[in-house]
């Protein structure tokens, strides 16, 4: 095991999106990664979406590099291990609803009393305090009440939805932040562990930029914009004559001018007004309908050697078939060969962020269901009568 997270052992106690992903992204950067799930059919994301022989490719994609143990935790017994896991761990996730962990018995008050160096990672729907605290909350709810639902989708549709679970993955990526300041603290020497609370609501809302000043100084919300970026100009999506999009984003001041001459518009690109965003912006309408008109006489294929030339940010809209196939995709290490457990071959996302000294990497796919229980309890001290026990007893699997 190697990594710039090495020596750093998380436990997760988390199913579907925002605390596995959280802990994906440790593990695959060197931390231990000790996932516990429920006997029987362990985390419901190994029946998720597409299924290769009954389990989910999401899945050994989502768990890759983790340990699974199988541990009932409606046991005393159950969680008297996750109690003497945590008094060895850096970092403990969890997405159970609020009160979840105080009614197993494993609040803060008790984990902290076990571990005073032990960070809590908590991710919900609204956080672990106010009003909301203990409504259901999925990440199609924190993307709906964080404000990017209402900003998304065509100005006269109904508000849209990315294709991915988006708010889920940002309440993950806040998570990580969050544990890694507070597991820096403590190997600093700065203070023990802390509670990290994550709200998908909030975790959506931080990427929100200036709404709120613009509404409470000018009285402005901010509405559906279809593909153009709202106040920036010009940046949107724009059609070309083979039936293709291609996002043009021409919003600086020296890029603006080169983009204009390449469309022939040079009055446009003289034109004082538009010397800087807010003119251009005010008149965002005229400015992509010459951009349109441009790229509407011309296929894609041109239109991005001709923007290119130039030096005009602007991209083809990818499939995952244009992802797979993408040179620079593959130059980057961004589409790696993985095998799973019955040897079949298959191409798994690569590692991000990349780091010259540290990278990140993928040692195993994800587990089977409690592959790693037997072992981990032995390093508790539990020998092989004893771990029998626990399985006649239902407490492991």
């Amino acid at each position: 095991m190697s990594g710039p997270l090495q020596g750093i052992r998380i436990i997760e106690i988390g199913q579907l999106i925002a605390a596995p992903f959280a802990a994906r992204l440790m593990a695959e950067f060197g931390a231990e990664v000790i996932k516990i799930e429920a006997p029987g059919d362990g985390d419901p994301i190994r029946k998720w979406r597409k299924l290769h022989k009954g389990t989910s490719l999401w899945w050994y994609l989502q768990s890759r590099n983790k340990k699974s143990i199988s541990i009932n935790l409606k046991s005393a017994e159950g969680v008297d291990i996750v109690k003497r896991l945590a008094e060895g761990a850096d970092v403990l996730i969890e997405n159970l609803k609020p009160g979840a962990l105080e009614k197993l018995g494993l609040g803060w008050d008790v984990l902290h009393a076990l571990n005073p160096k032990l960070t809590l990672v908590r991710i919900s729907g609204y956080g672990q305090t106010g009003p909301y605290k203990d409504r259901p909350g999925f990440g199609a709810i924190g993307e709906a009440m964080g404000g990017i639902r209402y900003t998304t989708g065509e100005a006269d549709g109904v508000p849209a939805r990315a294709g991915v679970s988006l708010g889920d993955s940002l309440a993950s990526l806040h998570a990580v932040m969050g544990a890694l300041m507070s597991v820096l603290r403590v190997k600093t020497g700065q203070g023990d562990g802390q509670v990290v609370d994550v709200s998908l609501v909030e975790s959506v809302f931080n990427l929100m930029e200036s709404l709120v000043p613009e509404y409470d100084l000018l009285g402005y919300v901010r509405e559906r914009s279809g593909g153009a970026l709202p106040g920036i100009a010009p940046s949107n999506t724009y059609p070309t004559r083979d039936g293709a999009y291609v996002v043009i984003a021409g919003n600086s001041n020296p890029i603006y001018k080169r983009l204009m001459q390449v469309i022939g518009r040079n009055d446009l690109a003289d034109d004082p007004q538009f010397a800087q965003n807010d003119g251009r912006a005010a008149q965002s309408g005229l400015i992509d309908a010459a951009i349109a008109g441009w790229t509407s006489a011309h296929s894609i294929g041109h239109v991005l050697e001709a923007l290119e030339a130039a030096e005009v940010p602007a991209g083809r809209i990818y499939s995952v078939k244009d992802i797979v196939e993408d040179p620079h995709y593959q130059a980057r290490g961004m589409i790696q060969q993985a095998v799973l457990p019955d040897g079949v071959a298959v191409k798994m996302p690569g590692i991000v962020p990349k780091l010259s000294d540290t990278p990140g990497e993928v040692r195993w796919q994800g587990p089977q269901l409690g592959e790693h229980t037997a072992a981990v309890l032995a390093d508790l001290g539990l020998d092989e009568a004893a771990v029998a026990r626990l399985r006649a007893a239902g407490v492991v699997q």
